[in-house]
This record gives structure tokens, C-alpha cells and sequence, in this order.
């Protein structure tokens, strides 16, 4: 009597491990690039949240006899800076700086260290390596 070999379909040990190894290897790579994804998806929050809180500063200018003057305390315009403070993450600030005449609303950015997004009643909108704490009510 023979014996027949059962063991003849699969895959071996070694083959699993390599395609194991595959796998981390690209997986490693998905992630590396979902993180970058996601720190410029941060970037382009903030920039929306502030870009809509200069027209809401506009409205309020309005409303307000052509004054600047609590702007950073109205309701819509609070929520859009905490948003973008939200969206910056832990340890990077947020800061409004209003007066009766004009007002500037800045934003550290995620992906580069340093950079800032500021936007003023000028209308300006830029991002600039100034330090936040030195932008008063008009981006430079």
C-alpha cells in the first residue's frame, strides 16, 4: 500500500511570510502619505474657517456703524475661529486682534512650522512666516 500526500495544495510557510512582509511594507507606505493628506486637509479647514470669517467680519462692520469693534466676540465669527483653531491641533494658536477700525484674524498652520495664515479688513489673505504674536490688525 501507498501512501498518497495530502500536503500537495498550498501555499508554505515562507511564501505566507513574504507576502506578510508585502504588505507591511505598502501599508507602512499608505499610511506615511495619509498622514501628510491629512495635515494639508487641516490646512485647507483653517484657511476656509477664517476666509469665512472676514465676510462675516464684513456683515458685522456693516451692522455695526462701520466698527470693527467686538468683532472677534460676535457669535458666527467666535464659532469660525474655534473651528479653525479645532482644525490646527494642539499647540498651535489662534489670535483676533480688533479695533474700532480694523481687525486681523490669524492662524498657525500644520504643515509647515512657522507659517501662518492671516486675513485683515484690508481684505488681505496670506499665509507669512511673521510670528503670530506680532500681527496687530493688519497681516504683513
Amino acid at each position: 500500500m501507498t501512501m498518497k500526500s495530502t500536503f500537495s495544495r498550498g501555499f508554505t510557510l515562507i511564501e505566507l511570510l513574504v507576502v506578510i512582509a508585502i504588505i507591511g511594507v505598502l501599508s507602512a507606505v499608505v499610511l506615511a502619505s495619509l498622514n501628510t493628506a491629512r495635515s494639508k486637509g487641516n490646512d485647507a479647514a483653517v484657511m476656509s474657517d477664517l476666509d469665512g470669517a472676514r465676510t462675516q467680519a464684513q456683515i458685522f462692520y456693516g451692522d455695526n456703524s462701520n466698527s470693527y469693534t467686538g468683532v472677534c466676540a460676535e457669535a458666527t465669527i467666535a464659532k469660525q475661529i474655534a473651528a479653525a483653531d479645532d482644525a490646527n491641533g494642539a499647540g498651535k494658536a489662534v489670535v483676533c486682534n480688533p479695533s474700532a477700525t480694523a481687525y486681523a484674524i490669524a492662524a498657525e498652520l500644520v504643515t509647515t512650522s512657522g507659517e501662518t495664515y492671516c486675513i485683515d479688513s484690508l481684505g488681505t489673505a496670506t499665509t507669512t512666516m511673521t510670528a503670530i504674536g506680532s500681527i496687530t490688525t493688519v497681516c504683513s
